[in-house]
């Protein structure tokens, strides 16, 4: 079949899936047919739950899958969970179990609330006196909370809603440039589309109450709103998670005693603090942990990531996210992180995995999974931690890795049982895997 050079389509999302697929087929793939079949093969069996993933978002063709595991063995508060993971790097899910297992004769991991307030801006432009509008906020703010009632109503039933409302002069930066800064307490929504229906309001509100006040009757009455958007910049919506024991119940790392593993251990840290290079490496690692829960969980990992990275750099210089000491020979280390998650509302209900890891976590509060997510943080970082002062990254990351590679090369289930065996105390390398199944298949077939 003739290729189409254009390749450009009109009316694309008005197709059905199956003429969706044949287009893309048809247009970017040589086997056509095949890329049919592989692309309807991961379609859900159960057409129910097909539709539900496919109004997850636009034009959907497929499924795109990623393996869903566990972490046993995380004790957090004294509870015991098994933590859900959705991630396709290897040796992550396996880090995790390792780090909780190490823990959980140690005290397991204490984790705490610091604050869940969340923010959100109406950005604006206005010409007029800035003293007057701070002069009458107070009946402004009502005006802002009055207009937005049927909005905020249900969750104040709940405990949540507007909690304050700032005015911000940035004309410094751009002129006529102002804010109002407005925190909310959501409960267990993560509280998107909540705080944007608000925010939106607001702006309308405070454009019609600038025109109406008597106080601006010779004055500049337009008020340009830019826009209004929830920040997922959210430095007060905090966890703490640590673990900590005496130095000497660290135990021995080989020919590495306790005091020494410790003190090189605090150092590791203290490099990420000062290093911006191996900071991004660190708290990379630690999302490896936190990202994989909060995809298990139907949350929103982009913007967990956007918060947690810009809460690293409050400073003005980007750090490690975990901290360490060593004081009165106990060891104590700990993760502070600004997570803002949900466990109600979103996809955390629709989607069926999601629906059943909040189940496997025992249904938690949003401020519950907030300490499962940052333990499993803290965990993964100590893993990290603990492999690169010891054995190096490289030993445990390829054993893990030593299964992908055998898929790759098309390994027998023989073939692989023996390279396991063969690799266990070996450097693991693509070309090494791929010369030892060579000369296993040239013996063979020397035969």
């Amino acid at each position: 079949m003739e290729k189409n050079t254009n390749k450009s389509v009109k009316g694309f999302s008005k197709l059905s899936k199956k003429e969706k697929i044949r287009w893309i087929a048809e247009n970017f793939f040589t086997d056509t047919e095949k890329v049919k079949r592989e692309l309807m093969s991961f379609w859900h069996s159960n057409e129910e739950q097909q539709k539900v993933l496919d109004g997850f978002s636009e034009n959907t063709l497929s499924n795109f899958v990623l393996p869903f595991g566990v972490a046993p063995n995380f004790v957090i508060n004294h509870k015991t969970y098994c933590v859900p993971m959705v991630i396709e790097e290897s040796s992550v899910v396996a880090a995790a179990s390792s780090a909780a297992k190490f823990w959980l004769t140690r005290g397991g991991f204490q984790a705490e609330i610091l604050g869940t307030t969340k923010i959100g801006q109406v950005h604006f432009l206005w010409k007029g006196n800035i003293q007057k509008l701070f002069d009458i906020l107070p009946d402004l703010s009502q005006n802002l909370l009055d207009d937005t009632q049927h909005i905020t109503a249900n969750m104040q039933k709940r405990g949540g809603g507007v909690l304050d409302i700032q005015l911000v002069d940035m004309t410094h930066l751009e002129k006529y440039y102002y804010q109002l800064k407005v925190s909310f307490e959501t409960c267990d929504s993560m509280g998107a589309n909540f705080i944007n229906s608000v925010l939106e309001q607001f702006g309308k509100t405070l454009t019609r109450y600038v025109a109406e006040h008597p106080s601006f009757l010779n004055e500049e009455k337009e008020v340009d709103v830019i826009m209004a958007i929830l920040s997922n910049y959210t430095p007060n919506c905090l966890v703490r998670a640590k673990v900590e024991c005496p130095i000497k119940d660290l135990g021995n790392f080989g020919e590495i005693d306790a005091p020494t593993f410790a003190q090189k251990f605090y150092t590791a840290v203290r490099i990420a603090t000062i290093d911006t290079s191996r900071a991004t490496t660190h708290n990379k690692g630690i999302f490896n942990g936190i990202d994989a829960v909060v995809l298990a969980t139907a949350n929103d990992f982009r913007a967990i990531e956007a918060n947690g990275h810009t809460y690293a750099a409050r400073d003005g210089q980007y750090r490690s996210l975990t901290h360490c000491s060593i004081e009165n020979n106990i060891f104590k280390f700990w993760i502070d992180i600004p997570l803002t998650v949900g466990t109600v509302g979103g996809l955390t209900r629709l989607h069926p995995i999601a629906k059943r890891s909040l189940e496997l976590l025992e249904n938690p509060s949003a401020q519950e999974l907030m300490c499962i997510m940052a333990s499993v943080g803290l965990a993964q970082n100590f893993a990290a931690l603990k492999s690169l002062i010891t054995t190096g990254i490289q030993k445990g990351h390829m054993k893990m890795h030593l299964m992908n590679i055998l898929i790759h090369m098309k390994a027998s289930e023989e073939e692989t049982q023996e390279a396991v065996h063969f690799f266990e105390n070996k450097t693991i390398s693509f070309n090494s895997v791929r010369e030892f199944l060579h000369q296993k298949r040239k013996t063979i077939h020397s035969i």
